[in-house]
């Protein structure tokens, strides 16, 4: 077994398919990673605005928070009916494409692809956050993490869905029972003190308040609190995943999702309230994540300490998972529809589509360089390209109820309409205040997606009006080609070029270069090996023909000479055999010039349909 194999796998049949599908215990690792791990870094985000209230913004968070869930909710129960209606995948492209045009969906499909792009650098960074708040020592190596697990977490998606989600299952569940354990035994104990428990571990004193409460900064704290609701959608999107019943484990995976989001919100908020914890500078000396704070605060810096924040950089590490789950179907819904790049439809050794992964990792790895691995620089590009995406997926649902009706159509299309109302107005509400903060980019970079898919498309079709034949084929011009081949001396690529043309009963061209070095040798090396021997088999005698070069150019006089002879036999076509030292070892080639490839690129670029190129390669 080679390294490759052993590190992504043997290859899978596609007969081996069926056996990928998973159920919801690895459902959850694969498609809820990015939003369960968002309540690391959701709350942390909305509570870094706080800072300037001192305590006094503590107050605020709980009833943001709330509105945070109830948006939610009304998200979770339009995705349950975008399943039933899309069982093989629904996702916002698909449906805002089939239901409110191409053009919705295009911004459907750029909003998306941004998103799980920010989504794999934000995960990845808050892991490394939650890690240098438990070692201190690592914060000037932050982005070097960051690249690493993202190398890491490629090499585990490379290995197909059903191992992906395996290898998964520890870290994700230890996540989910450490958080439930700490909001437990805070909620307990902060009952049992009457609502003012005493941390184990004193959270940092929060400031002073150095500015007053505004309606302004509340709608801030609330947009950066939305971040906690990306990859909602990644349920709905890979539905195609599951195993049989496809439908029903898709939404019991989502409901399981949902509901363990929403306790984690909840006393997040709640334990943060009580327990005075808020966010400090991720830029400044002694930061602390909100997380590491919380569970130094209900359970001390003991031996559960580490086993939680090791849990926590895990899950937020993982959490990119989401995207490397969704990604590629995107791009490959997207490809289908000739707005991609078709290398997109290819499926790998895997039966993933790698070249999504590919791009995915190249782009997330840029952003990650880009803004030096930090959360707090990434989060406000967040959140836009989610809520866009949740938006007109839920209007495109109330299109098909409208245009589908059923039995309880109304009532869906009331469930479908407040979701795409909600989502609509958080959108606005996001995109307005993170504008100034960064959001702007996200702004700028989704119409220049769009125009490069439409460019594409347009390519796409342009090759298939160019290409299209709808008659019989064309027997006019019917003759044999003349074979040109590019002598630089007698050699086994020789003949084997003259050995292919000879085959084809065909007349032959031999061009040599004469740059002043024994080209009488070769010559005579010509009569003895190739016009003698195949004048007395009978067959066509090839010609050498030599042409000078007094300064030593050979690619030049060799084109323009194949250019003459298509002027001079306009009926022919020109067949140019061009020999080819192959290697053994990929290092070997920069040993050896590359004028056959450079011919090959000349006569290629003549765009001359008269004009062929045959590769004759010859292995060493």
């Amino acid at each position: 077994m080679s390294l490759y194999d052993l590190l992504v796998g043997q290859p899978l049949a596609t007969s081996e398919e069926r056996a990928e599908h998973i159920g919801p215990v690895a459902g959850i690792p694969i498609f809820g990673l990015d939003a369960l791990s968002s309540a690391a870094y959701g709350p942390e985000a909305a509570l870094t605005l706080l800072i300037p209230l001192g305590l006094a913004g503590l107050a605020h968070i709980i009833p943001i928070t709330l509105a945070i869930i109830l948006l939610l909710t009304i998200v979770y129960f339009s995705y349950r009916q975008t399943i039933d209606v899309y069982p093989h995948g629904g996702g916002s492209f698909t449906v805002a494409s089939e239901n409110l045009g191409a053009h919705a969906g295009l911004l459907a499909a750029a909003a998306l692809m941004i998103d799980y792009i920010l989504n794999v650098a934000v995960g990845i960074s808050a892991g490394v956050g939650a890690l240098v708040s438990a070692f201190p020592s690592l914060q000037p190596h932050t982005l070097a993490l960051c690249l690493l697990i993202l190398f890491l977490l490629t090499v585990i998606n490379m290995r197909g869905v059903r191992d992906t989600g395996n290898a998964f299952l520890i870290p994700t569940y230890l996540f989910i029972g450490t958080l439930l354990v700490v909001i437990l035994v805070g909620a307990v104990r902060a009952v049992l003190a009457h609502g003012h428990p005493i941390p184990v571990i004193a959270p940092p004193r929060l400031p002073s308040a150095t500015v007053l409460f505004t309606p302004w900064l509340l709608l801030k704290v609330f947009s950066s609190g939305c971040t906690a609701m990306t990859g909602v959608e990644a349920v709905s999107n890979g539905v195609g995943a599951f195993r049989e019943p496809t439908q029903a484990n898709a939404k019991r995976t989502l409901t399981i999702i949902i509901v363990l989001l929403a306790i984690f919100l909840g006393g997040i908020a709640i334990l943060c309230r009580v327990y005075h914890i808020g966010a400090t500078d991720p830029n400044g000396p002694g930061y602390q994540s909100v997380l590491s704070q919380l569970i130094c605060a209900v359970l001390g810096r003991g031996w559960f300490y580490y086993v939680g924040i090791g849990s926590i950089l895990l899950v937020l590490a993982l959490s990119a998972n989401t995207s490397f789950a969704d990604f590629p179907r995107l791009t490959r819904a997207i490809a289908q529809d000739n707005y991609l790049p078709h290398v997109f439809l290819i499926r790998g050794r895997r039966l993933l589509y790698s070249y999504g992964i590919y791009a995915l990792v190249g782009l997330s790895a840029v952003l990650l360089i880009a803004f030096g691995g930090i959360t707090d620089h990434l989060i406000p590009l967040f959140a836009i390209g989610a809520f866009m995406a949740f938006t007109l997926s839920q209007a495109g649902m109330v299109m098909h109820w409208l245009r589908k009706p059923g039995p309880r159509s109304m009532h869906r299309i009331l469930i479908n309409g407040i979701g795409a109302f909600a989502t609509g107005i958080t959108l606005l509400v996001v995109l307005v205040t993170k504008f100034v903060d960064g959001a702007w980019i996200t702004t700028l970079m989704i119409p220049t997606i769009i125009f490069l898919m439409i460019a594409v498309r347009r390519h796409y079709d342009g090759v298939a009006r160019a290409t299209q034949l709808d008659r019989p084929i064309s027997l006019e011009d019917i003759h044999p080609p003349l074979f040109v081949i590019p002598i630089d001396r007698w050699s086994r690529m020789t003949e084997k070029g003259l050995r292919f043309a000879l085959k084809l009963n065909a007349q032959v061209e031999g061009v040599h270069i004469e740059t002043g070095e024994e080209s009488s040798k070769l010559e005579q090396l010509w009569k003895r090996n190739v016009a003698d021997p195949i004048a007395q088999a009978g067959l066509p005698v090839p010609t050498l023909v030599n042409l000078p070069s007094p300064y030593r150019f050979v690619l030049v006089p060799l084109v323009d000479y194949i250019l003459q002879l298509e002027n001079r036999f306009p009926d022919r076509q020109i067949t140019v055999l061009v020999p080819e030292l192959v290697v053994k070892h990929w290092w070997q080639t920069p040993l050896h010039n590359q004028r056959a490839e450079l011919l090959k690129l000349l006569l290629l670029m003549r765009r001359n349909e008269k004009i062929s190129v045959i590769n004759i390669p010859w292995y060493l």
